[in-house]
């Protein structure tokens, strides 16, 4: 038998706020037509001023919990995945393992921008099949919003603030693809696209939070083959085929992007979960955000096959496999 991760829970939590293009047309030169037609997104909810990545962190932990019928006292380690901290330290996982009232196990922030929560799911696997965590909570949060530059267009119509969450606990299983559990993961990066997608500041080079730089032509190029390639890895390493594939949750940063791997995989529309109209691209949070939604509202089902995939800045790249 073989130690596994098994998704045992998730929750979500977005912003009061909910800002449409109508509302952005009255402060940037931008159109809701524009914004719908290149990328899908309708509207985007944006954190309330003194409201923190740790606070969305925290809301969608105590939901994730609370679907898995578990107390906090039992979890073991926090992964949380998130471009926006609070601090430049100490960790915003460790304020979230405060904020549960945690005073054992461990607490630790990764940074993969849009890739980041399968970075961390992986992070938090790893943890599991080596014994040092039956339970894990791994998070992406993002208070995005606050890196935007909002007279830049073409950057500030796309993103938007959320948190999502699972709960991970050890499972045995037999090792192959029939296992309900974390199937595999797989990540990447090539930090020669370092420039495509950045924020023009930070401690080390200018002491300031600067904002969101994107080269959007080259991320979509790169975004179209890149998972794709990472996509068909995952299915490879499992000896599984696009068909049996049940419901692709892919990072919601672009629709047209969404639409040309599910043609890849020739996957109908209605086997992807898609929340970029109405969440825009919540970096980190997004692919929790999404699960979230297609878990509490039915579509997906016990024995679901669920492939999760993502790009964001370094590039960083990765995917993941998961029997619900």
């Amino acid at each position: 038998m073989a130690k596994r991760s098994r998704i045992v829970g998730c929750g979500s939590y977005l912003p009061a706020n909910a800002v449409s293009n109508k509302d952005l047309e009255a402060r940037v030169d931008t159109s809701d037509e524009w914004i719908v037609q290149r990328t899908g997104i309708r509207s985007r909810h944006v954190a309330a001023e003194g409201e923190l990545t740790s606070d969305l962190a925290l809301a969608a932990a105590r939901a994730a919990l609370n679907h898995a019928g578990m107390d906090a006292a039992s979890i073991d380690c926090i992964v949380l995945a998130t471009t926006t901290p609070d601090n430049t330290f100490p960790s915003t996982a460790t304020k979230v393992q405060a904020g549960l009232g945690l005073t054992r196990g461990f607490a630790l922030d990764v940074q993969a921008v849009c890739a980041g929560f399968v970075y961390a799911l992986s992070v938090a696997d790893s943890f599991i099949r080596t014994g040092q965590a039956t339970r894990a909570l791994v998070i992406g949060a993002e208070t995005f919003s606050r890196l935007l530059d909002w007279n830049d267009r073409t950057t500030c119509v796309l993103f938007g603030d959320g948190a999502g969450a699972v709960v991970l606990e050890a499972a045995e299983g037999k090792g192959d693809a029939s296992d309900r559990a974390l199937l595999s993961t797989h990540l990447h990066s090539d930090g020669r696209y370092y420039d495509l997608l950045y924020v023009d500041g930070g401690a080390s080079s200018t002491m300031t939070t600067g904002h969101v730089r994107m080269h959007g032509q080259e991320i979509f190029r790169h975004a179209v083959t890149k998972l794709s390639e990472v996509v068909e890895e995952a299915l490879v390493a499992n000896g599984l085929e696009p068909s049996d594939i049940d419901w692709l949750v892919p990072h919601q940063a672009n629709q047209r992007i969404i639409d040309g791997i599910a043609r890849k995989l020739k996957l109908p529309s209605s086997k992807v979960v898609l929340t970029v109209d109405r969440h825009g691209n919540t970096s980190a949070a997004s692919i929790p955000l999404a699960l979230a939604e297609a878990v509490h509202d039915g579509r997906v089902k016990r024995g679901d096959l669920i492939l999760m995939e993502a790009i964001g800045g370094g590039l960083t790249w990765g995917s993941a496999l998961v029997r619900w």
